[in-house]
């Protein structure tokens, strides 16, 4: 496996009133200066899922030079009917990315018109059949499966987020990426890594949690690192490493 460097975004919400175009150029400058293998974005591209946040999205999104982008939407994505729009505009809410060594996969952890999280057993064939294998396994998903410290009390969480943790826990899963609360974080369990990434270029944070996203590196041998960046100076800094 060569070294492969991927950049994980959430929660941008382009375009709407609390949106910063001033961190979203930031951004931009920056995840291309990294020249990412892959940039993931687990949801909440849009605010209300209307037609020209969309458009405004995705003129944003189109603008990060890599060849490999995954994507899935979230909470925000689909109300107002946008989960059609996502597939109009993204082609699928169940993205694959496969290259040697590592296999993504993302799902779709959205219900239309509410913010709770449900993944269903229809979806867990996808996720076996994808995630088995000696690979590098990522997951990608816009609800947290474990709850996130600083967040306020508990809701969201995708209903059947015990069967999903067994099941990937079973197919040995390395690593899940998600976003939704605007709270970076990052969990390990059952030798699972759960990275949080908080809200990169909003204006919507808690306390003095200042936007970012993440960064990550997969080397030969499967060594990991992890970095949390932020999206105001562009500085890393190192959050896991194995």
């Amino acid at each position: 496996m060569t070294r492969v460097k991927l950049i994980h975004l959430s929660d941008i919400h382009v375009g709407r009133q609390y949106f910063s175009d001033e961190l979203g150029e930031k951004v931009i400058r920056q995840v291309n200066q990294m020249k990412p293998s892959c940039v993931v974005i687990s949801g909440d591209l849009t605010d209300d899922g209307y037609y020209h946040e969309y458009l405004d999205a995705k003129n944003y999104i189109d603008r990060i030079e890599t060849e490999n982008k995954l994507i899935v939407p979230g909470n925000h994505d689909s109300r107002n009917a946008g989960d059609a729009l996502f597939d109009e505009l993204f082609g699928t809410r169940y993205p694959v990315c496969a290259r040697k060594g590592i296999k993504m996969v993302g799902i779709d952890s959205s219900e239309p018109d509410i913010d709770d999280g449900h993944i269903g057993r229809v979806s867990y064939p996808f996720i076996r059949e994808n995630l088995s294998g000696e690979d590098f396994k990522i997951l990608v998903l816009h609800h947290h499966l474990i709850p996130i410290p600083d967040t306020g009390r508990e809701r969201n969480i995708p209903v059947d987020a015990g069967d999903v943790l067994k099941l990937i826990a079973e197919l040995g899963v390395n690593l899940v990426l998600c976003g939704h609360k605007h709270v970076p974080w990052l969990w390990v369990l059952n030798g699972i890594v759960f990275l949080y990434a908080g809200t990169a270029t909003t204006l919507r944070i808690k306390a003095h949690i200042e936007q970012s996203y993440n960064y990550i590196e997969l080397d030969p041998g499967r060594a990991l690192k992890i970095y949390r960046v932020s999206s105001a100076t562009g500085q890393k800094k190192l959050v896991y490493k194995i």
